[in-house]
């Protein structure tokens, strides 16, 4: 019984201590919650005062930013406003100056005007009096001469008809000699003409070649990890490729044709291809390789075809068919050697020699030019050197050496080879003119035009084929143009070279000009 009554007063003292203790926290936490509050309303009263601090110091600082950018703009406004009143001063004074010239001028006209009518009074009163004075003079000269008027009219027509006579004895002899010099001119146009039938399209002579790209993105493809296929391409062709800003383009620069056009297929299969590697491009080379021989063997083929020349031995008509890539002063060489032949074939006719060996000679005769590059000495030895390797007559032998005066010619074969290398190579249009000579060319016939007195500026046209000159109309005459037309001729003749002939054409021009106001 008293246990239980200790458990029960044990539980009621502790409801009772629970419940003060209770209260006690709910007070603690009551006065701390209160503490807390008023803590963050005086933090948040010291934000808002520094916020306000903040804020004024910042409109001060616009404010004075936006003070300075005012006067900065005023500062210009005022630079471009003097600057502008500055102009408009240098305006005022330049038109003054325009209206100042322009009274002047008008004041020079109407005293010029006034100058030229006195002037041509002057000239009505003199021309006046030459007629009163012709007409005494022909009364003095009837009385000494006892011849009336018209005796002596007949006179004087008698001894211009004798001198006319004789003037024209001189120039029907004149006309005969032109004549036969136009005889031989148009002869020599025959020869041209029938050359330029045989003539095909000739090649620009260059060390370079152009391989176009479909976008610039491929050249690091062609350049390669740190360069290594650019320079596979480069040792296996034994060319050098450019690959610059050019938009779409890679330049294969080198002096051997050959190789050249190696490179440009094996970079052209690549780029077709689209794997470009080390190895890949190892296979291009070789597969270019064969296709370029195959290409020189048909090129050589068909010229033996088209100068109907056989029994040439076959590395002597690979030989021939390399030329096809060479070319000399933008004459393509294989082209060239076909023209020589079919032109030697046709002179070795007409002289009865033999059209044959003739044809022959003439297609080989360049024959070094295919590895002059390879071999030292000049293409026309480099020539004889390998017609004799491959068991050509002596004949055709001494002609390819002797084509350039280097040897003496032997035969009639050596010599008509020269005279129809000379003849294709000089042909209108087979070559091109070195652009710094043709400049000067053109240059020099300006100099010679205007060294003459009273030239006002002289144009070279047409290539150089014909030059204008412009004379000042109160120096030079009609009569006197004709003269200084020949002197002008004479002169290009006796300083210059030319291929063909050059026209001079003198021009005089006599101009009225008014103006209306």
């Amino acid at each position: 019984m008293d246990i239980w009554l200790a458990i029960v007063i044990a539980v009621v003292l502790a409801g009772v201590s629970g419940f003060v203790c209770f209260k006690f926290g709910m007070a603690y936490r009551q006065k701390v919650a209160e503490a807390e509050i008023g803590g963050a309303e005086n933090k948040a009263k010291d934000i808002i005062n520094e916020a306000k601090k903040k804020s004024e110091a910042k409109k001060r600082e616009v404010l004075l930013e936006a003070k300075e950018e005012i006067l900065k703009n005023k500062t210009e406004l005022d630079k471009e406003i003097k600057e502008r009143r500055a102009e408009i001063s240098r305006q005022e004074r330049r038109v003054l100056l325009k209206e100042e010239s322009l009274d002047k001028k008008e004041e020079a006209a109407e005293k010029r005007e006034q100058q030229l009518d006195d002037k041509v009074k002057e000239l009505a009163d003199k021309e006046q009096q030459l007629f009163v004075a012709l007409d005494k003079q022909k009364i003095e000269l009837e009385r000494v001469a006892h011849m009336s008027a018209e005796e002596a009219k007949q006179e004087l027509i008698n001894a211009i008809h004798t001198e006319a006579v004789h003037e024209a004895a001189q120039r029907v002899q004149e006309i005969e000699e032109k004549a036969k010099e136009e005889a031989n001119d148009k002869a020599r146009n025959i020869i041209v003409g029938a050359i330029q039938r045989v003539a095909s399209d000739q090649v620009t002579e260059s060390t370079v070649s152009v391989v176009q790209l479909p976008s610039d993105d491929i050249k690091g493809r062609i350049i390669g990890r740190e360069g290594r296929n650019i320079r596979v391409i480069e040792n296996l062709t034994g060319v050098d490729l450019i690959i610059d800003d050019t938009p779409e383009a890679v330049i294969l620069s080198g002096f051997d044709p050959v190789r050249r056009e190696i490179a440009r297929i094996t970079l052209e299969k690549l780029i077709i291809d689209g794997r470009i590697h080390p190895t890949r491009i190892e296979e291009m080379v070789e597969k270019a390789k064969k296709e370029v021989e195959e290409i020189i063997r048909k090129a050589g083929n068909q010229a033996t075809f088209d100068t109907n020349v056989y029994g040439l031995h076959p590395e002597l008509v690979r030989i021939l068919g390399k030329l096809k890539y060479r070319t000399s002063y933008g004459q393509n060489v294989l082209k060239h050697a076909c023209e020589v032949s079919i032109i030697s074939g046709l002179i070795a006719a007409e002289l009865h020699a033999d059209v044959k060996v003739a044809r022959r000679a003439g297609l080989l005769h360049d024959i070094g030019k295919a590895i002059d590059h390879e071999v030292e000495g000049s293409h026309a030895s480099i020539g004889a050197d390998i017609a004799k390797k491959y068991k050509e007559s002596p004949v055709i032998i001494n002609t390819i050496a002797a084509h350039h005066g280097d040897v003496e010619p032997e035969s009639v074969i050596a010599v008509i080879v020269q005279a129809a290398d000379a003849i294709s190579a000089s042909r209108p249009g087979a070559r091109r003119e070195n652009i710094e000579n043709y400049v000067k060319r053109l240059e020099q016939l300006e100099e010679i035009g205007n060294s003459f007195g009273g030239v006002e500026k002289t144009y070279a046209i047409q290539a150089g084929r014909e030059i204008r000159i412009i004379v000042k109309p109160e120096e030079v005459n009609d009569s006197s143009m004709v003269v200084v037309a020949k002197e002008i001729v004479k002169k290009i003749e006796g300083e210059m070279e030319y291929p063909g002939q050059i026209k001079v054409n003198v021009i005089r021009e006599t101009r009225a000009v008014e103006y209306a106001t």
